[in-house]
């Protein structure tokens, strides 16, 4: 596997689009959901931001990275795999290259939230450093599962909030 690590081009929309979609579709049922036709709506406008990040092997888009700056760190909105490529390590090179963006932006750190129920997905973010400072319902409202908010402050930086 010869990863690389990229800014999606505005025409990657609808593949970052389904590559979020196949990998979220499980999560949001499991939440008692359905993700809507209007979901990935932010996409395009993020895109062109420089916000969105690809993982690919060789040509093939195999992960996606939505996030968003905010304050002195990168919010990371979605982070989602291929499902055929998930447990690969790919949400671990995601989570890397993101970091290295922000310590080489000089920021203090990321954050992200998921549900309490995904424990895989709080076990990789805590291998990767983040810790839980809250939880509580998710301030979507359109569903009663409670959300964990996790952070992860550079050791030599100020913590981020």
């Amino acid at each position: 596997m010869a990863l690389t690590f990229r800014q999606a081009l505005t025409s990657e929309r609808e593949t970052a689009e389904r590559i979020l979609r196949a990998s979220f579709t499980p999560y949001v049922r499991r939440l008692g959901r359905e993700i809507t036709d209007d979901a990935y709506a932010f996409l395009a406008a993020a895109i062109e931001r420089g916000d969105v990040y690809l993982a690919l092997d060789g040509s093939e888009v195999v992960g996606v990275a939505a996030t968003e700056r905010r304050d002195s760190g990168i919010y990371i909105d979605r982070l989602g795999v291929d499902p055929a490529r998930q447990g690969s390590g790919l949400g671990s090179f995601l989570l890397v290259r993101i970091e290295e963006i922000a310590r080489a932006n000089g920021l203090k750190g990321l954050a992200l939230e998921t549900a309490e129920m995904a424990e895989g997905n709080i076990r990789l973010y805590r291998r990767h450093g983040f810790e839980i400072v809250s939880r509580g319902p998710p301030a979507h409202g359109k569903d009663p599962h409670i959300r964990v908010h996790m952070v992860k402050s550079f050791k030599d930086a100020e913590t981020i909030g």
